[in-house]
């Protein structure tokens, strides 16, 4: 089941994993991430849905275009994917992140923290396409 080079079920599966992936992430450091982010937890509402839409929509969108760089590229192998994973997450991820939370005021830590985050995704993604096949 592909359209231009990209297996829709390999994606799926990639955002699937990396939603997974954040949901044990940040309930692992959530207490960490709540500190950096300035939260306490009765400014959190669970039971919104919003932000876990658009979570599972942008883990779609990131896995989409992971597979098409990786596609793009030509090196499927479980390497050239976790390369090119790479290259994304340290020049579009961490540069973008690092410039907002300055610009926000954010601390340092809630940085590492979200882009650990996201280095997890991304790798886990490229796992998952690399084995599933982009």
């Amino acid at each position: 089941m592909a359209f231009a080079g990209i297996n829709y079920i390999a994606v799926l599966a990639a955002a699937a994993a990396g939603f997974v992936f954040g949901a044990i992430y940040y309930t692992t450091l959530g207490k960490q991430w709540m500190a950096a982010a300035r939260l306490n937890p009765d400014d959190i509402n669970r039971s919104n849905p919003v932000p876990y839409i658009v979570a599972a929509v942008a883990q779609l969108v990131l896995a989409y275009m992971l597979a098409g760089m990786i596609g793009h590229l030509g090196d499927a192998s479980l390497k050239g994917a976790a390369i090119t994973a790479f290259f994304i997450w340290i020049g579009f991820i961490v540069t973008t992140m690092a410039v907002n939370h300055r610009f926000q005021g954010a601390r340092p830590s809630l940085t590492v923290i979200d882009c650990g985050h996201w280095l997890g995704v991304v790798m886990i993604m490229a796992v998952v396409l690399s084995t599933i096949g982009v």
